[in-house]
């Protein structure tokens, strides 16, 4: 069974997904004039106003919180530890390519997901991927298996791999049962997750936000402490990522391959930027100023945030410790961060770790159900009683976290991801001329100085697929 799950996730992330995931995140980088460098000022404008909403949807604030207690998880202590181990420093450095680029897709998935976003039942904003795929491709087939696949990934396999980090990261600290541990955690997850979207949000509008402030300044502190050892450490990331320590042993080849495949596999994994995930929330929000295009640069600003920011501040911690070398390939995962920790902090830093991993792990649970329970109202229709079975499957999966092998979650979560970002990646290839037409659209109104809003009547061509009463009446408040 191992062998067939190495197969696959072998065939997808070397021969196919490498190759599509940055050639999709390049033409989008071009097509856009490098919107991620010219407008990246423009991002941080946004947070101004992000706090407004209505009755039908959340804030962009809460939709920028959710998508980053989704991205900002285990991926980030875990990940980056395993890309190390496995890529080498080097895999760092294609993290941050796959970022840097991959913010150019995540602004044009996130821009489509307003754009075709449609009311459920409640009267609640719902969009995503499947949405657009039904509503822009009129390939609603194309959404269903979108849906599916998102539906294994993050309702079931990131979860337990979630659960995975906790577990492995309080036994370590603390030495807990890993199973009371998870006990304890399913049921605050299951405290959020039962109150529904606007419940997720609200806590990750508060909890996000607190976590990565307070693991930054700490990073920064560590990171300040060892601020000579920063210049090798970065030329050390560099030439690994281009096999030029590797080149002297004859193994430069395999020494690229490696860092390049860790790298985009985990960065992929830590930012999601074209796997179709973040949309979902993105879709949800009220956006201000009210043009779709401003939650393209709200999701985009979550990818910096993310791989750019924290990814770093977690290898910085990495590398300028020693563990990496110190471990000879014995350790891994979070294994490896918590003993970075308690070189730089002493004792307290395993335990930090841990608790820093609870909170990152427990609100992308959350955020992780959110996605899931998106795109199973697109299968069912708001249908409750599969909504309650499947908001128990999911912290079913929470459960077996804690005893799952960490190599074998790790390989399921990468393949459901490739999959997904294979189906989402075609979709908004195809639909990219409306995506870019809308951003122009946008960029157009603030260059004569007016805050965007987006009139549908100036897009006729998009009338036949937009839901009605969604773009009606919108000029900013």
């Amino acid at each position: 069974m191992i062998d067939l799950i190495n197969f696959i996730n072998n065939v997808l992330w070397r021969s196919v997904l490498i190759y599509l995931l940055l050639g999709t995140g390049i033409y989008f980088t071009l097509r856009t004039r490098f919107i991620q460098i010219r407008h990246f000022r423009h991002m941080f404008s946004l947070l101004k106003n992000s706090t407004k909403s209505d009755s039908a949807g959340i804030s962009s604030f809460q939709a920028l919180c959710t998508s980053l207690a989704a991205r900002v998880g285990s991926g980030n202590l875990t990940g980056v530890a395993i890309a190390l181990t496995a890529g080498g420093p080097g895999a760092i450095f294609w993290m941050w390519v796959v970022a840097l680029i991959g913010m150019a897709t995540s602004f044009i998935e996130s821009t489509l997901a307003q754009l075709y976003k449609t009311k459920d039942d409640q009267g609640n904003y719902r969009g995503g991927p499947a949405y657009y795929m039904e509503k822009g491709l009129g390939m609603r087939w194309m959404g269903v298996l979108f849906s599916i696949f998102l539906l294994i990934a993050f309702g079931l396999v990131f979860n337990a791999l979630q659960a995975n980090s906790i577990a492995m990261a309080s036994a370590v600290a603390f030495n807990f049962d890993p199973l009371y541990v998870v006990i304890a955690l399913t049921l605050l997850s299951g405290l959020v997750i039962f109150g529904g979207i606007r419940s997720i949000a609200r806590v990750a509008e508060k909890v996000v936000p607190l976590m990565a402030t307070i693991y930054l300044l700490l990073a920064f502190w560590i990171i300040g402490h060892n601020i000579t050892q920063m210049p090798a450490i970065l030329a050390l990331i560099v030439k690994s990522a281009f096999g030029l320590q590797e080149a002297a042993a004859g193994a430069m080849g395999y020494g690229i391959a490696q860092a390049m495949t860790q790298g985009i596999q985990r960065g992929l994994f830590s930012n999601e930027a074209g796997m179709g995930s973040a949309p979902n929330v993105a879709a949800s929000a009220t956006p201000y100023p009210p043009h779709p295009a401003s939650q393209g640069y709200m999701q985009m600003f979550g990818v910096f945030i993310d791989t750019i920011v924290i990814c770093s501040a977690t290898a910085a911690i990495i590398l300028a410790s020693g563990a990496l070398e110190q471990s000879a390939g014995n350790i891994s995962g979070i294994d490896l961060t918590q003993r970075a920790m308690a070189y730089a902090l002493g004792s307290w830093g395993p335990a930090f770790i841990a608790v820093a991993i609870f909170f990152f792990a427990f609100t992308s649970i959350i955020a992780n159900y959110a996605y899931a329970e998106n795109n199973l109202i697109f299968l069912e229709r708001n249908h409750p009683t599969g909504l309650m079975l499947f908001r128990c499957v999911a912290l079913s999966m929470v459960m077996y976290g804690s005893l799952a092998d960490l190599p074998v979650v790790w390989k399921m979560a990468d393949i459901a991801m490739a999959l997904m970002a294979i189906t989402n990646l075609t979709a908004i290839l195809l639909l990219s001329g409306v995506a870019l037409k809308v951003a122009k659209d946008y960029n157009y109104q603030r260059t004569l100085g007016k805050i965007p809003s987006f009139d549908a009547s100036r897009f006729p061509e998009l009338a036949p697929q937009l839901e009605p009463g969604i773009w009606e009446n919108n000029k900013p408040h």
